[in-house]
């Protein structure tokens, strides 16, 4: 890579959860200055990316409007060109039906560096998913992978051979032709009665699988009203079912997540293990405010530093390493944090916080103060500037002083709030993380869709949803995202007549 010329790395997310890319891909994501992604691409990556990087969305799917290859394949050209580091995160493998080979060929023939990481193809994963195994001994002895995206539909050709062969047939981009695809195969000799499967999933808007045989496959995935994308699989172990046997007590379960990109992840690590989908919905960029005067003269004396999100914490330590203030100048001071995530934040810069309050409120907060701050201490919150003024009227009604710092704001990533509509009608829960998250929400939404369930974090949350939104919600007992995976796990439940 030249001082001109950047480069441009192909990419394979896989299909689903973000974990299920690679590492070399995600270290390679976390390196790039601009990221180019498809449809269907778990939010949660583009979390990975810098910062700073530039977000382009290029998405393409049937029956969808999307940018053209030739499109697709210029920008990629004119970023590397500018001297950028591209990643170019596709679904699946780039390679697997993923156009990825035309875009390696603009790239050769434009000059630009470029390198392919592989991915887990849709055809081995998304059935995998839904518990068949593409080859199983006994079963099947070979794979083969189709398009079933053909101009006069059905089998591409010359393929008729593929009725003679024992192994496992899987079409991908053939929904709108299913009924072409299993036409032809029972015309070229396959038997009515081969086990066939439509699975559409991953992070498809209305996830289905519909398992019948090849005779009755085009029948059934009418009346279970399949949408693309969806993969097809012919052959013997599409009639298995090895679906994992690890608690999912929320297996086929949407819920759709609003806030900043560290919420969002706390939020799916304790519900994705219990099998749900997540969405980020409303992507919070937490942006760093300027002060009057440097963060060093915050501390020149004994006070207390108060934190009310990670969010500070993380911007606070950011901020301090720029500025090259030296740690032990802080030893002078002690630490209040509102709630366990943000101790634990506290905690991962080596500072064990002196005070958190056992209910995670701005009331507790302030009471929990007010005991411990001495005469000759004061106060200082370091916090966004959208944080309401009940905690420095509290503490100022205690004649505590109190020094309200905003050291950051939060404002919607308007690059990623244009979520798909069709996916944001089929959620079945909305968690709402803060009274910030509830505005920008509806802001960005306008609405919630009908028949999604909301949950609220805590009570300044649902207070903000409530002068929002006139229907019934959920309020979950504790203030942390377990808070509201118990929440929805119980509502579930109830719902389902298990409790």
């Amino acid at each position: 890579m030249t001082e001109k010329t950047g480069c441009v790395w192909l990419i394979g997310a896989g299909c689903g959860s973000a974990d299920l890319i690679t590492v070399r891909g995600l270290r390679l994501l976390r390196q790039c200055d601009v990221v180019v992604y498809d449809d269907l691409i778990d939010s949660a990556l583009l979390a990975e990316a810098p910062r700073q990087a530039k977000r382009i969305y290029m998405g393409k799917r049937c029956g969808k409007h999307s940018a053209p290859q030739e499109e697709i394949s210029r920008v990629l050209v004119e970023e590397a060109q500018s001297g950028r580091r591209v990643a170019r995160l596709k679904g699946g493998d780039p390679y697997v039906f993923g156009r990825g080979g035309e875009e390696a060929l603009a790239l050769r023939d434009a000059g630009i560096p470029y390198e392919e990481v592989p991915g887990i193809s849709s055809a081995i994963a998304i059935p995998a998913a839904a518990g068949i195994p593409v080859t199983h001994r006994g079963v099947s002895r070979s794979l083969h992978i189709i398009t079933g995206h053909t101009a006069a539909g059905g089998l591409p050709d010359g393929a008729a051979h593929l009725a003679a062969l024992d192994g496992t047939l899987v079409f991908l981009m053939g929904l709108s032709h299913l009924e072409q695809i299993a036409g032809s195969l029972l015309e070229t000799g396959k038997s009515p009665d081969t086990p066939a499967a439509v699975i559409s999933g991953g992070n498809a808007a209305h996830p289905a699988a519909v398992r019948a045989t090849l005779g009755t496959i085009a029948q059934r995935a009418r009346e279970a009203d399949v949408r693309p994308p969806a993969v097809i699989v012919v052959g013997g172990t599409a009639g298995m079912d090895l679906s994992g046997t690890m608690d999912k007590s929320l297996r086929g379960v949407r819920v759709g997540l609003t806030g900043t990109d560290e919420m969002a992840a706390r939020l799916r690590s304790v519900l994705e293990p219990l099998g749900a989908s997540t969405w980020h919905v409303e992507r919070a960029l937490v942006e760093e405010l300027p002060t009057e005067e440097g963060l060093e003269a915050l501390f020149r004396d004994r006070r207390w530093l108060v934190f009310t999100s990670a969010n500070g914490v993380e911007t606070f330590f950011r901020r301090l390493r720029r500025e090259r203030v030296d740690l032990r100048r802080l030893s002078v001071c002690k630490f209040a944090v509102i709630g366990a995530a943000t101790g634990a934040a506290l905690e991962r810069h080596g500072i064990l916080p002196d005070l958190c309050p056992s209910d995670y409120t701005s009331e507790s907060l302030a009471a929990a103060l007010t005991e411990r701050v001495s005469p000759e201490e004061d106060v200082v919150l370091l916090r966004s500037q959208e944080g309401t003024q009940q905690l420095p009227a509290l503490l100022r009604e205690h004649g505590i002083p109190v020094r309200d710092v905003h050291i950051y704001t939060v404002r919607t990533d308007m690059e990623t709030a244009e979520t798909d509509k069709e996916v944001l009608e089929t959620l079945d829960y909305l968690a709402f993380s803060s009274a910030g998250g509830v505005e920008r929400y509806f802001e960005v939404h306008g609405a919630v869709p009908e028949g999604t369930v909301c949950v609220c974090i805590g009570g300044v949350t649902a207070a903000a949803l409530r002068a929002r939104y006139e229907k019934p919600f959920l309020t979950a007992a504790s203030i942390s995202a377990e808070g509201i995976a118990e929440t929805v796990l119980k509502h579930r439940r109830l719902s389902c007549g298990k409790i």
